[in-house]
């Protein structure tokens, strides 16, 4: 795969979430573990989770974190990602004399292995002649003995690979100072500390077990090193433990678990942890511990009380305030519709409703009194303090007026929430006719029309109104599509306004990933022409039939679409980048047109690339009837208003036949 430019690895630095996984679970945070899943039989019991439930025969329950840990960071890497956890675990049956089942910490590319039992085996495996079909590494510790299995006896350690038969094994104890060997009895309720560091360097495994009061060992219980580890671990894993059980009660429970993968995992206050014994859900507390907990509860209660009381008085406030028009509301356009028409209309902001969301709020659909079918998008703006600017901003955007835009129709607000009303437009986004498998691919003839119907909207917003608006989120999604497959320009949530001719001032760094202009990674300044790149990208994405950055792709495959046609148009095959399901739709000539404007479009130098009144005067015609005028189609082959190589060098003769909007 060929690098990234570096622009666009900023920008993944930048915006993307950092793949490193640390965490620290515990008592403190067990009722707020929204980062955790429990699955099956698995629920919180207190202070702890417990995997397995007491009421049914078979019983089995699995725990983990939502988040992937990357294992290997690329695909040519001989080693793996490295991590160091520890946890406390409790493991306690009702009967002493009845058969032990134990739980494993495990690593799987799945959340549920195919074929495991619910009664044994810990929840992850079929049985020893039928090897489980995904990457699983496990850390068994068994409190049964299975001969069959080669078990050693009923209180070890072993090392699972995709098998419920160990690759190794090992009592369960520690080592003491002194370098005796110590038994530790899992099966006893006592609360069990365990320490596992995974080397993918060097492709080994360390674990080590002992009583949660004393501190760690300095030898392992078991260590394993084989190469053949690398066998049984994917690119990402779910990594957390598992459990099951058949007739007889064992409550096997996890108290606290820490993690880090990039380094040591952090320590775990085993103090405040609960133990367990037969009969009991735990030891008795302290009469202090029983006097904390009373205050805590009614401090609870009070600020509980407090904060109800005041949510109350705020939202009535609130209320009052949406209720009466303010003097400065009334110099706003358009239409302001009430919250309960509106509500009336998308039947109470109904999830049956819902026809999307994003980082700016939820869209959903509505039909009005009179029978017309409107968007209504929810956005959450930050203070009241900047709502007056906001809405003045938002009303000139009202006063947009032109068939290729989204008519805003009017505004509602309550409280700190703005609902912006717009025209429904019923055949969607142009990405949906484009992408995700649609029922029906979009023909050229269509999406020429669309990528027409845009550049005439964006050349009205950057030089057929009385101020320049700059859009600064042109992507197909954003690209709507009316009753009559005409493509309209909508979501105008990051738009600016500026007097003609003003400098636009210095921002955040705003749009989405891969129509993003080059420049906008050092200077955050948007202008007409970082608009008029994302429409390269568009016209190239719609032309090729591609993504901006196919990140659902492996990632040998993994391409830039920019690149990838600039890198075709240098061998001069250009055409080879056209959709491959339309083939046969176009003209070539017409196509490679398209492709090369694209290009042009996305040239790495602002001041290269052609403006909106040139490329709606290539798409439809200087007046929508005519051909472009042959010293701009010259002018644009040569290179001097985009050169589409990018690179300063002079492109080969291209003559770009005009497209009439139909």
């Amino acid at each position: 795969m060929r690098p990234l430019p570096f622009r666009l690895l900023l920008l993944f630095h930048l915006l993307s979430p950092t793949l490193a996984l640390e965490f620290l679970f515990n008592s403190s945070n067990i009722t707020n573990a929204t980062d955790f899943t429990l699955i099956n039989d698995a629920k919180l019991d207190g202070a702890a989770v417990r995997l397995t439930n007491d009421s049914v025969q078979y019983s089995l329950g699995r725990f983990f974190h939502t988040t992937k840990i990357t294992m290997r960071p690329n695909s040519t890497s001989a080693s793996l990602t490295s991590f160091s956890t520890s946890f406390v675990f409790s493991d306690l049956p009702k009967i002493a004399s009845s058969p032990g089942f134990g739980l494993c910490f495990f690593l799987s590319n799945s959340t549920s292995p195919p074929n495991a039992l619910a009664s044994q085996y810990f929840g992850l495996f079929s049985n020893a002649t039928v090897p489980v079909v995904a990457p699983l590494l496990a850390v068994e510790f068994d409190t049964g003995r299975n001969p069959e299995f080669n078990d050693p006896d009923g209180n070890h350690i072993g090392i699972d690979l995709n098998n419920i038969e160990s690759a190794k094994t090992s009592p369960a104890g520690y080592f003491n100072s002194s370098g005796g060997f110590v038994p530790v009895q899992m099966r006893s309720g006592e609360n069990i500390r365990t320490w596992i560091d995974f080397d993918g360097e060097n492709l080994e495994i360390n674990v080590t077990v002992a009583p949660a009061s004393l501190p760690r060992p300095s030898r392992p219980t078991l260590s394993f090193k084989d190469p053949t580890i690398a066998n049984y671990v994917s690119s990402e894993m779910f990594v957390g433990f598992s459990a099951s059980k058949t007739t007889w009660i064992e409550a096997q429970r996890i108290l606290a678990w820490s993690f880090s993968d990039t380094g040591v995992a952090k320590e775990i206050n085993v103090t405040s942890l609960p133990v367990y014994e037969v009969g009991t859900s735990s030891k008795s507390l302290s009469k202090g511990a029983i006097a904390g907990i009373t205050i805590a509860c009614i401090v609870f209660v009070v600020v509980l009380a407090s904060g109800v009381y005041l949510y109350w008085r705020k939202m009535k406030m609130e209320d009052e305030e949406d209720d009466e028009i303010e003097d400065w509301e009334m110099e706003y356009w358009p239409h302001r519709f009430s919250n309960e028409e509106l509500s009336v209309a998308t039947g109470g902001f109904s999830k049956d409703q819902l026809l999307g969301s994003g980082g700016f709020g939820k869209v959903y659909w509505g039909v009005l009194s009179n029978k017309t079918e409107i968007a209504v998008k929810c956005v959450n703006h930050d203070s009241k303090q900047g709502l007056r600017e906001f809405m003045a901003e938002i009303s000139s955007m009202g006063r947009l007026q032109h068939k290729n835009l989204v008519q805003m129709r009017g505004w509602c607000r309550k409280g700190n929430e703005l609902m912006l009303v717009y025209d429904y437009m019923p055949n969607g986004s142009l990405n949906k006719w484009i992408f995700d498998k649609p029922k029906q691919v979009l023909g050229w003839g269509q999406r020429r029309r669309v990528l027409a119907d845009v550049a005439e909207g964006m050349n009205y917003l950057h030089y057929g109104w009385e101020k320049m608006v700059v859009h600064r989120d042109i992507k197909s999604s954003n690209i709507l599509l009316d009753l009559e497959m005409r493509g309209r320009l909508g979501d105008f949530g990051l738009a600016k306004l500026y007097e003609h001719g003003e400098v636009p001032n210095t921002t955040r760094v705003v749009g989405t990933l891969g129509y993003m202009a080059p420049e906008l990674a050092t200077l955050a300044a948007p202008t007409a022409a970082s608009d008029v790149y994302s429409f390269g990208v568009v016209l190239l994405e719609v032309a090729c039939g591609r993504k901006p950055i196919e990140m659902e792709a492996e990632e040998e495959e993994e391409e830039v679409l920019v690149d990838w046609v600039r890198e075709l148009y240098f061998k001069g095959r250009v055409r080879e980048a056209a959709d491959q399901r339309i083939k046969g739709e176009y003209d070539e000539e017409e196509m490679e047109i398209a492709l090369k404007l694209g290009l042009s479009c996305c040239h790495p130098d602002p001041h290269r690339r052609p403006n909106m009144k040139e490329i709606v005067t290539i798409l439809v015609g200087e007046t929508g009837s005519g051909p472009a005028p042959a010293s701009l189609l010259s002018e644009l082959a040569r290179g001097e208003s985009g050169n589409v190589a990018g690179s300063g060098e002079e492109s080969g003769e291209v003559a770009f036949r005009p497209q009439h909007s139909a």
